[in-house]
């Protein structure tokens, strides 16, 4: 998907001379395009995250539309409070993107683990929060964010869902997609890991189980709507996250049940126990392990449905 991001910003770049991307060192053999074509809105700030988010407050407030770019913790977590006090509370136009969220570089161990992002980002203020799931929503994100301005984090994962479907949507930002409709229960992923919720459902179709399955790209601001429309076209919710169980998408779904007032007959979150991981391997491997494998998700569902 990181590639997809850069094409799409690329493309954007031609005509909107605005536009900074910064790097914190990292990532040149997907960037080398880009600096080739516009080095003049290309810097390097080095391994230094938190002097990177500091710039691009500052350039946003200038009226620059900046994108920071690297590692799943590297730009979120370790530089927190520049994106809190700097960016966030002056609303200045900076977008936080960050590459292998959840487990994608699995085999680099805990520190690369992204499992906690969301949540955190999504309780900061004048803070959107997306989390695509193919190709086709990565680039509508980036020329979204463009026209939005404020502070917007993308969540982008090395994983993807293969969907050709696509090309008559109309992409809204706060609105989930019905990527395949059912009447048995519905299923709520993001992220890359929506391909195991799509291949759970058609495992489910073996057992008479009938899934939808929706990305919900965007966490925040969530798609209330589509929450509430699920529960009364099928009764119940699953939601699907490679990111901890506190605080992310399942959290956020069922705030929105319990603020609104509707009771599923069924409810279930899957996602990530609370705990640091000792395990590492590639990102299937790691979804195994943690039980958030497309088999894991049809065995908890039958025994939901039961």
């Amino acid at each position: 998907m990181r590639d997809h991001f850069i094409s799409s910003l690329t493309e954007i770049v031609k005509n909107n001379t605005n536009i900074i991307l910064i790097t914190g060192d990292l990532g040149f053999g997907v960037l080398d395009n880009f600096i080739e074509k516009y080095p003049k809105q290309f810097i390097n700030a080095g391994v230094a995250e938190q002097n990177m988010t500091g710039i691009a407050a500052g350039l946003g407030m200038d009226d620059k539309i900046v994108f920071t770019y690297s590692i799943g913790n590297f730009n979120t977590l370790r530089c927190l409070e520049q994106i809190r006090n700097d960016a966030c509370y002056h609303n200045s136009n900076v977008n936080i993107v960050s590459v292998g969220g959840g487990f994608s570089y699995g085999a680099l161990g805990y520190s690369h683990h992204a499992t906690e992002d969301l949540a955190i980002m999504r309780a900061i203020p004048n803070l959107r929060v997306f989390c695509p799931c193919d190709f086709w929503e990565v680039e509508e994100i980036t020329k979204k964010v463009v026209d939005l301005g404020g502070v917007n984090y993308i969540r982008i994962d090395k994983s993807s869902y293969i969907n050709e479907s696509n090309k008559n949507e109309v992409f809204d930002v706060g609105k989930g997609r019905v990527l395949s409709d059912g009447k048995d229960i519905t299923l709520i992923s993001c992220g890359g890991i929506v391909e195991a919720a799509i291949e759970a459902k058609k495992e489910l179709l073996k057992h008479n189980i009938n899934c939808r399955v929706i990305s919900m790209h965007t966490i925040k601001p969530i798609d209330k709507n589509l929450i509430i429309d699920s529960i009364n076209q099928t009764g119940g919710i699953v939601t699907l996250e490679e990111h901890s169980l506190i605080g992310g998408l399942g959290g956020a779904v069922s705030e929105v049940l319990m603020q609104e007032g509707v009771y599923p007959k069924k409810f279930k979150m899957l996602g990530l126990e609370s705990k640091f991981s000792t395990i590492v391997g590639s990102q299937n491997y790691l979804r195994k392990i943690n039980k958030i494998d497309k088999f894991s998700v049809v065995n908890d569902i039958i025994s939901l449905m039961k």
